[in-house]
């Protein structure tokens, strides 16, 4: 990766970014040799231009910073660094440098859990359920989303509002698999009901 110091007198800016929650956590500078501390490590070295040092995050609090990768911008002269945080990142005991809460949105696992679903089916273990659903083919799978819907259907009329919940998260599991035999994600059930909701959208 070719890093441009030299354009900010040996420093260049550092965002860091929680990799699971999308929150952006601080900004901060590096130096050649920061960077260097920081890809041995696999965690986030600043140069404090205070101090005129260098300085690991979390190295006082424990609050680590540990990287899960770094991309470079259009003029090689900015970083994203993406990290898991352990615990706050800023110095007053905030979440973020910026005071929010870094608390993912858990609609984004559904992301993540179709991504595992697709490893699944490329791996196909033996032993594994999901595997087992791919294995039974699609008319199976496709029965499967109809049975879940019907019992959701019947906790929301007749069942508690946990029930409801289970039930429901049985019927969104098949058909992330459904969808993935089919070759699709969820992600284009989310486009699409986003379309619907612009102005002017009619039915097909």
């Amino acid at each position: 990766m070719e890093i441009d110091f030299e354009k900010m007198g040996g420093l260049v800016p550092v965002i860091v970014q929680d990799s699971e929650t999308m929150k952006v956590l601080m900004l901060g500078f590096m130096n050649k040799e920061a960077y260097d501390k920081t890809v041995a490590t696999k965690r986030v070295t600043f140069y404090s231009r205070s101090r005129k040092c260098l300085w690991t995050k979390g190295e006082t609090s424990g609050n680590f910073l540990n990287v899960v990768s770094i991309m470079n911008d259009c003029d090689n002269d900015t970083l994203l660094i993406k990290a898991i945080p352990e615990g706050p990142v800023c110095h007053t005991g905030a979440d973020t440098c910026w005071g929010e809460e870094n608390k993912a949105n858990p609609l984004t696992f559904l992301s993540i859990l179709q991504d595992f679903i697709e490893k699944r089916h490329e791996e196909m273990p033996e032993g594994s359920y999901t595997t087992s659903l791919f294995k039974d083919g699609i008319n199976r799978m496709a029965q499967k989303v109809g049975e879940e819907a019907l019992e959701t259907v019947i906790e929301a009329v007749n069942g508690k509002d946990d029930r409801l919940i289970y039930e429901a998260s049985d019927m969104f599991y098949h058909l992330i698999v459904l969808l993935t035999e089919k070759g699709l994600r969820i992600e284009r059930v989310a486009e699409e009901l986003r379309s619907r909701h612009q102005p002017g959208w009619h039915r097909h």
